[in-house]
């Protein structure tokens, strides 16, 4: 049976960094970003990367079908039983159709989604400062798109927060702390539910 931890959090909240310094420390946990395998398949030059693109590039929603199909390949490939997903669900939808995913599927349980919290602030400065610091600028750090993003992300998250909240499989990180302190809370919480 394979464990599903999936992490969320605001763009700039540090959910990918964090993810893959759970996964460095244990050589039982695989984690896969969202974001990475997307921008994987973009960088592939594959139709389904050019569809990708014509979201991502806008701070907008990857179309549900091509989000699912990425998610449960990933998960069916993983090398290990421990499975960390970043940046899943961002929608209502998603987080639908990925709960009717699992309900048919035996060999796979989701153990927790954890949320990574942090205020509208930080992850401005987090977001604006990887910009700056970057040689590589990515479309989708500056201002307009990161306000965007923060919408995107926001709208959807009480009924996500409820959703999860009811199962029992909700779970709050701080995200303000150093890197560290943030990795090694939310290790300590994975650990204990493996």
């Amino acid at each position: 049976m394979k464990k599903l931890f999936l992490i969320i959090g605001a763009p700039g909240s540090g959910k990918t960094t964090d993810a893959q310094q759970i996964a460095a420390r244990h050589d039982n946990i695989t984690h896969y970003s969202t974001g990475d395998m997307f921008r994987a398949e973009i960088a592939s030059g594959s139709d389904r990367g050019k569809t990708i693109d014509s979201y991502v590039s806008k701070g907008n929603l990857v179309p549900i079908a091509i989000v699912i199909e990425t998610i449960v390949e990933a998960i069916k490939n993983a090398p290990t039983d421990v499975i960390v997903i970043d940046g899943y669900p961002r929608s209502t939808e998603q987080m639908i159709e990925l709960d009717k995913y699992l309900a048919n599927e035996d060999s796979v349980q989701l153990v927790s989604v954890m949320e990574v919290r942090v205020s509208e602030e930080t992850a401005k400065l987090r977001i604006l400062g990887r910009a700056a610091e970057s040689e590589v600028v990515r479309d989708d750090d500056n201002v307009e798109v990161f306000y965007n993003r923060m919408k995107v992300y926001t709208d959807p998250l009480p009924e996500i927060q409820e959703f999860y909240g009811a199962k029992d499989l909700h779970k709050v990180i701080d995200g303000e702390g150093t890197i560290e302190e943030i990795v090694n809370t939310m290790d300590a919480f994975v650990q204990s539910k493996i």
